[in-house]
């Protein structure tokens, strides 16, 4: 699947606590590297679930490729794919690099193409061994170079390479659009810049990237949440507000 175009206007969403991100609008073109800016808590990482159809928005609209939100979200998630994502696409420490690239190939191949299960076993081991090592190549991750190669744990892999790992299992789906979360959490400078040059590789091939990070670099799209984090703030503070007043 080649990159999708991804547009919003007037895009949030609203939580038992008040605005987890509000009046979001972006418009970027298919293979365009969009990064998502903000301080931890402003919501950057519900928007990026909202625009992979992870979460529903709660006002304005979006679109990934032909894809509306916030009402087509199974179509939008059969075009998206996250990584590195706490709580959604985290790794098991104890599996080996090669059995979580295994794993998902698999699981590509009984959930994406259904058509493929009806061609010959060879030929279906082969398809999942060109998406497994195309996908290892557009994340940089050489296996030959890690401690004990594919029997590698992931629990051995240094930050940046887990993160490697996390993308490459994204892109075996070859989606239109991959998000990726915490792009640049505990990662020094130069592994920041290692990171953004990684995914701007990514959307020159064609996919359109969406990352999360705390700082975007400059030749990125950049989208802030840092208005709604300031909003909500204000929401929170006006509620105890209230809530004094009402006990005085």
């Amino acid at each position: 699947m080649g990159g999708v175009a991804v547009t919003a206007e007037g895009f949030g969403l609203k939580g038992p606590r008040g605005w987890a991100f509000r009046e979001v609008s972006v418009e970027a073109e298919p293979g365009s590297l969009i990064a998502v800016e903000g301080p931890s808590g402003s919501g950057r990482t519900c928007l990026l679930l909202a625009l992979t159809g992870r979460m529903k928005a709660t006002e304005g609209t979006a679109a990934v490729g032909e894809a509306r939100l916030p009402k087509q979200l199974a179509a939008v998630r059969r075009a998206t794919a996250l990584a590195h994502v706490a709580g959604v696409t985290d790794l098991d420490p104890a599996l080996t690099v090669g059995e979580h690239l295994r794993e998902r190939a698999l699981l590509q191949r009984r959930f994406g193409d259904l058509r493929g299960l009806l061609r010959p076993r060879a030929e279906r081991v082969a398809e999942a061994k060109l998406r497994i090592d195309t996908a290892l190549a557009a994340a940089g991750l050489d296996r030959e170079a890690l401690p004990k190669g594919s029997r590698t744990a992931v629990r051995d892999l240094e930050r940046l390479e887990a993160l490697r790992l996390s993308i490459a299992l994204a892109l075996i789906g070859r989606p239109g659009l991959l998000g990726v979360d915490d792009t640049d959490l505990k990662l020094s400078g130069a592994e920041r810049a290692e990171v953004w040059a990684l995914l701007k590789s990514i959307a020159e091939a064609g996919t359109t990237v969406v990352a999360v990070c705390s700082e975007a670099p400059e030749d990125a799209l950049t989208v802030s949440t840092r208005m709604s984090a300031q909003e909500s703030t204000q929401e929170k503070e006006k509620a105890d507000a209230l809530a004094e007043t009402g006990r005085a």
